[in-house]
């Protein structure tokens, strides 16, 4: 996704600070927590987080003084539980009785909920003997910035006070160097036989045959006392909180076919995890556990995934971007107004300006897409009410691709970072060496993107039809602006020689001619003519961009192409779900099946939770595909691919305006024979669809109708 401080360009790189895909995350609105297979947090990029801080750095389990063997473990489905078992290695000697390895079943337990860690241990005694079991946690908390998590070195921090010890309970409290005071509190449901400042020792009588269980509770200020009856009740309203939202929106499922429904079902899971509730509305997370704060272009491209099924995110997005918008110029957050928020951070760093992340605006997408969703969320809702509310947001948007977006004049959006704390390339494809020119070399600024122009222009048609919908004079002006833009992108981006868009223009004007994943997303917002489109969609579809698991953001024999890089080269699911939307857009939705397929059979050996982004090799017979090494999971934009390009093969479109939804030409994905669409609504009626294949045809039987619906197929 888009990273905004040290990217990781390669997977070798990337490898030297760990893999990422070995931990274990658990969210709860604005808390965190990362831990390794057993549920140890061991000061790495492992802790519990809240709003940007590491509040508990460290909680490592001991059994006799040794780590004990671990089981298994996992995230449930769900998305709420992390457990993990294990057993006892040999015990010391205690009393003159000595205890083999594997009699203790130990099971760690633990979920998030309002932004506190609740922990259950379960030790049962499966030997012949009563044991003294000695049981012991090495805990800490750093107060460490989320930006120092992740590698920054800061010449100076604030003062970490002395730990508060009380019985069994420990407090610990940090006052930064923006003097805002920190605290945490650690506390156990026994106390302990010995307990200080970083260690806990417990020591139970365990008769063979019974258990014994221990409650910890870890979270901001205060914590009260664990027990079983707070950690069940807690549990349930958990479990609860995430059920609603997962069941939020339409439902779909492939009744004959599990695995491809396990996929569906972890999809809408991360998803929902990664979901807060704000003030404003539901708000997709970018992604844990790097990225779990608002970003702007993730979270309106997630919106958009979901749109069709659930547009409550579209509108919680919305609205909260809506009340970040810039209002003034600040190089250091790379503002100006009317500009959309990129991303916001919580953190101590952000706040005192060391990064400037607390609201940063240093992407010349978010803007353009901002409004685009908030056409899209018209059509698909009639919410006029919203778009009237929002309206003085969206023309200061609009007026900042003119005034500010495009800064040479020349009819294009551009970007040149205004300050050196801030992005170097503001795309999607923000790493430093993402864009250049076909000999590899880097383009001087401002630099204006192929996709960036196809945001634009769907942004001037949305406000047109937005404008004309409220009754705004400036309507057909608006459409008049995104005439002049396809021009312009058609006369100064296509390379007729190669048959493809570049992937941007340099300060100069100069194409970077490249041959990059961007112009499918050019194709998803209309622009291109259908003859160039077509033209782009077979080279998309070439073994040049298609690896077998999905589409690579460069194609092959490229400067600097590495499958092993973070953008060049590698397949991101969001680009390969945007791209093969566009595809389909122009007609071939069985191109959007097929790539449908080979992102599902990827997704199966990532036990059905995609990650940000995966290596862009080649795939062979029997062998999976190849990880890198850091990318996030889960993360918003990937898990909600699915549900893109799952739109793009049926078919679907809604519009409320006329209370109608079109099925065009749809098509199952190899080895889908049935797919159930529940409680698709529109405005205050529903209806649920069944795609049935019948030989080379698929039929649409609707179901379930309420209110006055409209369904049209066409083939």
């Amino acid at each position: 996704m888009d990273d905004s401080y040290s990217v990781q360009t390669t997977a070798a790189e990337a490898t030297e600070t760990g893999g990422l895909e070995t931990l274990q995350a658990l969210k709860d609105g604005d808390a965190f927590l990362v831990s390794d297979a057993w549920g140890d947090l061991k000061d790495g990029p492992d802790g519990l987080f809240h709003s940007d801080t590491r509040l508990l750095s460290r909680l490592v389990l001991t059994v006799g003084g040794a780590r004990p063997s671990r089981l298994s473990s996992a995230v449930s489905r769900d998305n709420v539980f992390f457990t993990a078992h294990s057993t006892n290695r040999p015990l010391p000697p205690i009393g003159g009785h000595v205890h083999p390895a594997g009699i203790i079943h130990l099971e760690r337990r633990r979920f998030l909920r309002d932004g506190r860690m609740f922990e259950r241990i379960k030790a049962s005694n499966h030997g012949m003997e009563d044991v003294l079991l000695p049981l012991a946690f090495d805990f800490g908390a750093d107060f460490a910035d989320i930006f120092e998590v992740r590698g920054t070195k800061r010449p100076q921090r604030g003062e970490l006070h002395t730990p508060e010890i009380d019985g069994r309970r420990v407090s610990f409290a940090y006052t930064g160097l923006d003097r805002v005071r920190r605290s945490t509190c650690l506390s156990f449901s026994e106390p302990p036989a010995r307990l200080s400042n970083r260690r806990a020792e417990f020591m139970f009588s365990l008769p063979a045959g019974r258990h014994v269980e221990l409650f910890l509770e870890c979270g901001p200020d205060a914590c009260a006392a664990p027990d079983a009856e707070r950690w069940r009740r807690m549990a349930l309203e958990a479990r609860l909180a995430m059920r609603r939202k997962r069941r939020s929106g339409a439902w779909i499922r492939s009744p004959r076919n599990p695995l491809f429904n396990q996929w569906l079902e972890q999809s809408r899971a991360d998803m929902a995890l990664l979901t807060t509730d704000l003030p404003t509305g539901p708000y997709p997370y970018a992604g844990t556990p790097w990225f779990s704060t608002p970003f702007g272009r993730d979270g309106i491209i997630s919106a958009w995934q979901m749109l069709w099924l659930d547009p409550s995110l579209a509108r919680g997005v919305l609205t909260y971007l809506a009340g970040r918008q810039a209002t003034e110029t600040d190089p250091f957050r790379d503002s100006r107004p009317g500009k959309i928020m990129h991303e916001t951070r919580g953190g101590e760093m952000s706040a005192l300006g060391e990064v400037p992340f607390g609201v940063y605006y240093g992407g010349v997408d978010t803007t353009c897409l901002f409004i685009a969703l908030a056409g899209a969320y018209a059509r698909r809702t009639g919410d006029l009410a919203l778009i009237r509310k929002l309206w003085p947001q969206l023309v200061a948007a609009s007026e900042w691709m003119i005034d500010y977006g495009d800064s040479n004049g020349d009819g294009l959006i551009d970007y040149q970072r205004a300050a050196d704390t801030g992005l170097s390339n503001q795309g999607w494809k923000d790493s430093e060496d993402s864009i250049f020119h076909a000999d590899g070399r880097f383009p001087k600024g401002p630099v204006a993107l192929l996709e960036v122009q196809g945001y634009a222009y769907a942004a001037w048609l949305a406000m047109c039809e937005m404008g004309a919908a409220i009754g705004d004079a400036r309507a057909q002006a608006w459409e008049e602006r995104a005439h002049e833009i396809r021009f312009l992108v058609e006369d100064r981006f296509w390379m007729e020689d190669r048959g493809f868009y570049a992937v941007a223009l340099d300060g100069d004007g100069a194409p970077c001619e490249a041959i990059a994943s961007n112009a499918g997303h050019l194709l998803f917002s209309g622009l291109p003519s259908n003859a160039r489109a077509e033209t782009v969609a077979r080279r998309l579809m070439s073994s040049d961009f298609r690896s077998g698991w999905g589409l690579r953001t460069l194609a092959t024999g490229q400067p600097r192409y590495n499958p092993m890089s973070y953008h060049n080269g590698s397949v991101w699911p969001h680009d390969t779900a945007m791209a093969v939307a566009g595809i389909a857009r122009y007609g071939d939705r069985h191109a959007a099946a097929l790539v449908l397929g080979e992102i599902h059979d990827a997704a199966n050996r990532f036990q059905m939770r995609l990650p940000e982004l995966f290596c862009g090799f080649d795939r062979r017979p029997g062998e999976p595909p190849i990880a890198y090494p850091v990318a996030c999971l889960p993360q918003a934009w990937a898990a909600g691919s699915v549900f893109m390009m799952l739109q793009a093969a049926l078919g679907v479109s809604i519009d409320a305006a006329t209370m109608t939804i079109t099925v065009d030409n749809p098509v199952l994905p190899a080895g889908v024979e049935r797919l159930s669409v529940s409680r698709l609504q529109v405005q205050d009626a529903s209806v649920s669809l069944d795609f049935v294949r019948l030989g080379d045809q698929i039929a649409v039987l609707p179901r379930d109708r309420v209110g006055e619906i409209r369904l049209v197929t066409t083939r």
